[in-house]
This record gives structure tokens, sequence and C-alpha cells, in this order.
């Protein structure tokens, strides 16, 4: 009987967490593409786990792919927090900039080691060049 009721209350304490992210409006909307390699024969690649046709090992994820989805920038709308997009431009419901979401703001102050002089916004962890005035990214000291 204690079993049932401790089940019974932690059903309940998990669910309200699972549901939470649907009614938040928070929906994962990046298409996501997964290769797998071969770890002796890096040049067998393929989107689907396998065997390989080589030596008939397990096909792993790619260390790329891997690397790639952690860097993977997102851009919000400031004012529609469900308008998610991989690049910048502009809301499709208010035409208002889309910006790098928090997440995205807090890995660059991390990360950006260079700024433009004029635009304290444009942040970069390699030099450049700024889009908006062309000048060029300084060190961040």
């Amino acid at each position: 009987m204690k079993k049932l009721i401790l089940f019974i209350i932690a059903s309940l304490m998990v669910l309200p967490v699972v549901f939470a992210q649907g009614k938040a409006g928070k929906t994962d909307t990046t298409t996501h593409i997964n290769l797998y390699t071969c770890t002796k024969h890096p040049g067998v690649v393929t989107d689907r786990p396998g065997k390989c046709p080589i030596c008939g090992m397990d096909l792993n994820l790619s260390q790329k792919e891997l690397l790639k989805t952690q860097v993977t920038r997102t851009y919000t709308c400031p004012i529609h927090a469900n308008v998610v997009s991989d690049k910048p431009g502009s809301c499709p419901k208010c035409g208002t900039s889309l910006t790098l979401s928090l997440k995205e703001r807090m890995k660059a102050d991390v990360v950006g080691a260079y700024v433009c002089p004029m635009h304290s916004d444009v942040k970069s962890d390699k030099p450049g060049k700024c889009p908006k005035c062309g000048m060029a990214l300084a060190k961040k000291s």
C-alpha cells in the first residue's frame, strides 16, 4: 500500500514537469541531422545507425556532428518567445529583428573575446568586422 501511494505521489510530481514544456510553447523547431561513422573507417558515413559495410562494426555518431549541434546558434524574437530561428533575420509575426537567445548571449559573453567599439551588443569569438558598421572588432579586455 505504501509503495502504491509513493508511486502516485511521484507520478503527480513528474507529470506537471513533462507537460510544462508544451504549455509554455517551447518546442524544438531545429532540424536535427545525425551522421554515423565507423571508428575504424572514418570514410564510411551514413545518416542511419547500422553496421560498417567494410568491417561489420556498429556505426557511432560522428564527433563532428556532435560538436556542430553544440555550437548551433539560435535567434529569438524579443516579443514572441516561440519564434526561433537558426539565422538572424526578422520575426514573421511582428517584423522585429531576431536577437541571440538568452542562452546564446550567455555563451557569447563567456566565449566572445572580440566586440565592436561602437556596438557593444556585437560580440564574436574570432576577429572580424562588425555587421552593423563595418569596424574591426576589438579584443575584449
